[in-house]
């Protein structure tokens, strides 16, 4: 059998607890339930780190962040480093991203060939945080200003950028088709959506009735009550500064929903591209998200913290070779994701260091995964790395500052419960802590974090002085050979090339 297309779709701030596929009994999203019918859904797929640009290059590389210098979202991915995109593109397949990814520095590709569109955020280093500086907040940091604003939305920039993505994703797909490039394709669509601010495109919020949005099931807690973790982010983009009604929560979820049920239109038009193209059956399709959203939980929003509704992701794979109407339990990571394709692909890694695991086994032959996944934390809000380690139904989270949560997840999934807390798992909090200690020199790792951010920040200064030359991508267009461009000047019809059904030939 000839190797199978690749289409990779990635969305922004998407929980997977946030989907019906994954339990949620509100959410509308017929296409990620029909992929997950017919291919693997992993019900416990995590992410690097809850934050961007982390999450994406760990995901990209297979390790996890620290050990690639990808502490923040102003982190560059060093162009070293290789990607699966490296490993397909080496397999010889035609590899192309349309939308954002978040690279920051000169190298915007890191294994793409092509690339369709600009991205959303900066290329450069402005947004570095400052651990020698903890309580500063900067102009670029979260506020709830998004959660008081929430309701539905006619146009915004968030919206334009994921139809223009989208747009040219479909676009290049019948382009792909009609080439002389007999190769297989690995294109990714990475969307905004449906990242905050909690605007809902207007069509989709009028899928749901208010009414009936439920609201946070742990709700806010006072001062006194709340644990590091929530102490943490209220610090870093609340403050009481923008009191919040249950109104404005009640109306924030209800456009997180409605951005995901537009999230979900979007993948099905990818889909009913391939199905027009008759590529549908021989493309695997992957689904997933850089983080989830805590969307009011605890009184918390967005990520950067180690709870399930931030860190863990939708993961579904579906397509030729690929089990299907599978549900798979144990814990899996964005990390296992390199090791995934360069099996599948054929292409050796040669050594090359790795932490995570191949999911191919497990994808083509139901050989269960072995349950472990580690995810990290050192951007903004913080002044000591965060780290987790997730085995089991256990979840251990450790730091410097705020020290040591343990959850049994199946018999607590809301994380209300630490057992850190109590004396009874004083052995296995030990054994765990130790682990952790031998993964990550959280000291040593530290002054790795400090001496970054200051040579980013001199850096970004100084390059912000004087004439500019911006790192951004600038997506190519060769308007000659546009539409009817030149058509007749020894060029075949191009209406021909794309039109469906194909034109008979004479």
């Amino acid at each position: 059998m000839s190797r199978p297309n690749i289409l990779f779709v990635m969305f922004d701030q998407l929980a997977a607890l946030s989907l019906a596929a994954y339990g949620h009994p509100l959410v509308k999203t017929p296409n990620f339930d029909r992929l997950a019918a017919r291919g693997t859904l992993f019900e416990n797929a995590y992410c690097a780190a809850p934050l961007c640009s982390p999450s994406r290059f760990g995901m990209l590389t297979g390790l996890l962040p620290s050990r690639i210098g990808a502490f923040d979202n102003a982190s560059e991915l060093p162009s070293s480093v290789p990607t699966f995109l490296h490993i397909l593109r080496q397999a010889g397949y035609r590899t192309c991203l349309s939308g954002k990814m978040d690279f920051t520095g000169a190298d915007q590709l890191h294994g793409y060939e092509e690339r369709l569109t600009t991205d959303l955020s900066p290329s450069d280093l402005g947004w570095t945080p400052d651990w020698d500086h903890p309580g500063k907040v900067e102009p670029w940091y979260h506020t709830l200003q998004s959660v008081a604003e929430a309701g539905p939305c006619d146009y915004s920039l968030s919206l334009q950028y994921d139809e223009e993505a989208t747009f040219k994703a479909r676009a290049w797909l019948h382009e792909q088709a009609g080439a002389r490039d007999n190769r297989p394709f690995m294109l990714t669509l990475s969307v905004m959506h449906p990242h905050d601010p909690y605007q809902a495109p207007r069509r989709f919020w009028d899928l749901y009735d208010e009414a009936a949005i439920d609201m946070p099931a742990v709700p806010r807690r006072r001062a006194a009550q709340r644990g590091p973790a929530e102490r943490r982010m209220h610090a870093l983009y609340d403050r009481d500064e923008i009191p919040i009604s249950d109104t404005q929560v009640r109306r924030a979820r209800h456009a997180y929903y409605g951005m995901i049920s537009y999230c979900d239109d979007l993948l099905g038009r990818l889909l009913d591209t391939l199905q027009a193209l008759n590529k549908l059956d021989d493309t695997i399709v992957i689904v997933t998200s850089d983080h989830g959203d805590m969307l009011g939980e605890r009184g918390l929003w967005y990520k950067m913290t180690f709870f399930d509704r931030a860190i863990r992701v939708p993961l579904i794979v579906a397509g030729p070779g690929i089990l299907g109407g599978r549900r798979v339990s144990p814990p899996v990571s964005h990390l296992d994701l390199m090791s995934t394709f360069a099996e599948m692909s054929g292409v050796p890694l040669d050594g090359l260091a790795q932490d995570g695991r191949s999911l191919w086994p497990t994808l083509t032959r139901g050989v269960q995964p072995m349950g472990e996944v580690r995810a990290e934390y050192m951007g903004e809000g913080y002044q000591y790395p965060t780290f987790m380690l997730r085995r089991g139904d256990r979840k251990i989270v450790c730091s410097t500052d705020d020290g040591v949560s343990l959850f049994d997840l199946a018999a607590d999934p809301r994380e209300l419960n630490d057992l850190a807390l109590t004396s009874q798992h004083a052995e296995e909090l030990a054994r765990l802590t130790s682990e952790i200690a031998a993964t990550w020199d959280a000291d040593a790792l530290r002054q790795q974090v400090l001496a970054s951010q200051r040579r980013r920040r001199l850096v970004h200064a100084a390059l912000v002085t004087g004439k500019v030359a911006p790192w951004d991508f600038e997506p190519r267009q060769d308007a000659a050979s546009a539409y009817y461009r030149n058509y007749g000047v020894d060029l075949p019809d191009p209406d021909a090339a794309l039109r469906l059904p194909r034109k008979a030939m004479s």
